[in-house]
């Protein structure tokens, strides 16, 4: 749910009578939430229980069911509309203009503010950094061809793009209006490219392919994406190179041509290799150093070491970008250095399984 911020200094009164029998035996905070839609139904139980409500002048409680003749009078705080909250967190930026902003996006950091994370996420660091950012208004009614933009656009200040909470690496925002349309269309029409790169199970047979599988929503698992039948789905297709070489995973680098939610991990999980530390795609859940050891090496290892966590996410990062500067019109290229996690994994792969 959004939060919702609740004016408790600013009430206003109304008052609803029931002369309709189709209205008998309903609920009260059932009644309430369709007369007041702005307001959730468990909102609407809290009001009720702090006696904000009242049926023929006396308390009462959610379930009571309705008759005609009731009287009902409410005493309740207006909404406050939601605003992003700009956060003091550190960036790490790869550059910074006066139009742009790119950084590494660390690991299990959310891009922008959604169900369950309202605060902590790029966009409310973002918004610290930089102090005022363009809305996603704009790109929205232009690029999408919207008359009016979704109230979520308040939630993405400067983001044109975004990568999984999990996912780390290179993130562009824009910094002005004329610079989120331009980047914004960049993306719409594919000419931005954009290069991964992964730390796969198991030892990919080819040094490189294209993938070309369309992908739609997982028909049992609404968060999850799958590869559709062929003339079902949206199209999707990621082209790889193998990097690196070991017993039983392989380093990827890949550039996906389209940008659909979850790409990457479904097209490598098709191809029997998914993501190290991707278990919603049929990876191993974490990695341990003992997981990346043979057992002769295990023997001179402390046993604690050997159960250290050093992957407990997809190994999936965002490493270079490419694009057209919103002002200038230079073709401009950035890498993210691979997060720390990536590279622990990387060091013991070449140590124990080259």
């Amino acid at each position: 749910m959004k939060p919702i911020i609740i004016d408790k200094d600013n009430l206003f009164d109304l008052s609803f009578s029931i002369h309709k029998a189709m209205l008998e035996d309903y609920r009260l905070d059932v009644y309430i939430t369709k007369r007041l839609k702005e307001y959730s139904r468990n909102l609407v139980q809290r009001f009720i229980k702090d006696g904000l409500v009242r049926v023929n002048g006396k308390t009462s409680k959610p379930s009571y069911e309705l008759h005609v003749g009731d009287n009902i009078t409410l005493s309740v705080p207006r909404l406050i509309k939601p605003q992003m909250v700009a956060e003091s967190i550190p960036l790490t930026i790869i550059h910074e203009d006066n139009d742009m902003i790119i950084v590494n996006k660390p690991p299990n950091m959310v891009v922008h503010p959604a169900g369950g994370h309202w605060s902590g996420t790029l966009a409310n660091a973002l918004l610290g950094h930089c102090g005022v950012l363009p809305s996603a208004a704009d790109f929205e009614r232009i690029v999408g061809g919207k008359e009016k933009a979704s109230d979520e656009s308040i939630y993405r200040p400067g983001i044109v793009h975004r990568l999984d909470k999990n996912t780390s690496g290179i993130m562009l925002a824009a910094k002005t209006a004329r610079a989120h349309m331009s980047l914004g269309k960049q993306f719409a029409k594919r000419t931005i490219s954009k290069e991964y790169l992964a730390i796969v199970e198991g030892e990919i047979e080819m040094d490189s392919d294209i993938i070309d599988k369309p992908m739609s929503r997982h028909k049992f698992h609404k968060e999850k994406m799958a590869v559709a039948k062929k003339g079902e789905g949206r199209e999707a297709i990621s082209h790889y190179e193998v990097q690196e070489r070991f017993k039983g995973y392989t380093f990827v680098k890949v550039a996906p041509k389209t940008g659909r939610t979850h790409q990457i991990r479904v097209h490598l999980a098709s191809i029997g290799h998914p993501i190290a530390g991707d278990d919603k795609y049929g990876g191993k859940a974490t990695l341990s150093i003992g997981d990346l050891m043979a057992d002769e090496h295990k023997k001179e290892i402390d046993e604690n070491l050997l159960n250290e966590i050093i992957l407990d996410r997809q190994a999936l990062h965002a490493y270079k970008i490419m694009f057209q500067h919103p002002l200038s019109g230079n073709i401009m290229s950035f890498c993210a250095d691979l997060p720390d996690d990536m590279k622990l994994v990387l060091d013991a792969l070449r140590k124990y399984r080259k």
